[in-house]
């Protein structure tokens, strides 16, 4: 699930700045590799993935709500497809582009991610939630901030832990869960609405990453360092996400939820996946592109998947 193609350039366009300035390097460099996709591909793969996070979260929180309301079916339902979105779908796309690298590697780019968030992208949220008389959100992001500071201390740690051997791989960070009742939104502006799905679609993609990140350092025998990332990725799905949710009032009641999810799936079946498809295929990229319409075709069954539970809650 995710948004059309204008919405989704406003929502994902600061984190794919970041995330393309970490490693536009590398990427340039890998052109000259006929095996390794065009810019253009990894551009595409990485707002996929954005998307493939944000919704594998939120069709977490939209099981809970189906639990809530008794919709047991409808609540498996969605937590199979936040599955597929992330262990099928994102992983997927971050191996053709080759995402997950050395724990060090990692490290390094969770803590780019960490600083910016904690350094400019929330503070300026913060401030333009002030200006727009939307406090809540002002003081959630300043939280949230100053928890990304922390998060940023513990990985830069691990990273002196894991380069030079000397010292410890610090422990996760507690987590304190946050519920996602159905609700309205409890902002005013739109700006605020608009920063807090970008920040929802970045915690998204976050808790995504650090989950990959985690299995990795598992297969390298740095179980410390699989249970920090562990634990991160746990705080940016239950605590950052789901308090960005609350407010943002992305959990409705269940028949509202699977119609929100059948519009973002028929959205990326029909028009974002084919469109990068095509893309790819001109890039001359055609794992990708066989790649891009193979979870098009996916996503075609999770819309009808949803409708058919839409059909039957009576």
């Amino acid at each position: 699930m995710t948004l059309p193609l204008a919405r989704l350039a406003r929502v994902t366009g600061t984190a794919l700045a970041l995330t393309t300035a970490v490693s536009v390097t590398g990427a340039q460099a890998a052109l000259a590799d006929p095996r390794t996709p065009a810019l253009s591909t990894v551009q595409d793969t990485r707002a996929a993935m954005r998307g493939e996070g944000f919704a594998h979260a939120s069709y977490l929180f939209h099981a809970d709500q189906a639990d809530r309301e008794g919709h047991r079916r409808v609540a498996e339902l969605f937590r199979d497809a936040a599955e597929v979105e992330l262990d099928d779908h994102f992983t997927k796309e971050a191996e053709t582009i080759a995402y997950v690298g050395s724990d060090e590697a990692n490290i390094r780019q969770a803590l780019e991610g960490e600083r910016f968030e904690a350094t400019s992208m929330y503070p300026t949220y913060a401030e333009e939630a002030r200006q727009d008389g939307d406090e809540a959100a002002a003081e959630l992001f300043t939280e949230i901030a100053a928890d990304e500071a922390e998060h940023r201390r513990l990985l830069a740690s691990a990273l002196e832990a894991v380069t030079t051997g000397s010292g410890r791989v610090p422990a996760p960070p507690k987590t304190d869960p946050v519920e996602v009742p159905a609700g309205l939104p409890q902002v005013s502006s739109a700006r605020t609405r608009a920063n807090l799905e970008d920040a929802m679609h970045g915690e998204g993609l976050a808790n995504a990453s650090y989950t990959l990140y985690a299995r990795h350092a598992r297969e390298t025998g740095q179980k410390q360092l699989a249970s920090l990332f562990g634990g991160l990725a746990e705080v940016e799905l239950h605590e950052h996400f789901a308090a960005e949710a609350r407010l943002d009032g992305l959990v409705s009641d269940t028949p509202s939820n699977l119609r929100t999810s059948i519009a973002g799936e028929t959205y990326e079946a029909e028009v974002m996946y084919p469109t990068f498809a095509r893309r790819a295929e001109k890039a001359g990229d055609g794992q990708s592109a066989a790649l891009f319409r193979e979870i098009a075709g996916d996503e075609a069954g999770h819309a009808a998947a949803f409708r058919h539970a839409l059909h039957h809650l009576g």
